[in-house]
């Protein structure tokens, strides 16, 4: 009673190669590449950065001007209550408000029921032209 241990042949030949591919070394590779990967991923952030005033501002000498910006239902602009004609002639009166070296409040108030677009165009104009004291008024219908 004997046993044969290995490929049969009795004579001392090198065995076969072997004629598939290790897999084990190429997976541990790509598990250190995506592991890598990961780690190196940076955060999303969903914000938006804010320059916000720095201590507190001295009391105001004097009033403000309010410039006020009505956005009716159906997209047409008031300036003052003046119905503005077109985006140019808004551009314009933008404009020359923020020329101005002490700019006056821009007080921006859309309807319920008016597009977003309209309104974002609103503050890209007056963002891309200067304007810096601008800001929503009432918000409070829309709660």
């Amino acid at each position: 009673m004997s046993m044969n241990v290995g490929s049969g042949s009795s004579s001392g030949a090198d065995p076969e190669p072997m004629m598939e591919m290790n897999m084990t070394p190429l997976i541990d590779v790509m598990l250190v590449l995506i592991i890598m990967l990961i780690i190196t991923i940076p955060k999303q952030n969903h914000s938006v950065n804010l320059n916000m005033p720095v201590g507190t501002p001295p009391p105001p000498t004097k009033e403000p001007v309010v410039v006020t910006i009505d956005v009716d239902f159906d997209g047409t602009i008031l300036w003052d209550n003046q119905v503005m004609a077109d985006r140019a002639s808004l551009e314009a009166k933008l404009n020359s408000v923020a020329a101005q070296a002490d700019q006056p409040e821009v007080h921006l108030r859309p309807n319920k029921l008016v597009s977003y677009k309209v309104v974002a165009g609103v503050m890209a104009s007056a963002q891309r032209l200067g304007v810096t004291k601008i800001g929503l008024v009432g918000n409070e219908q829309f709660q």
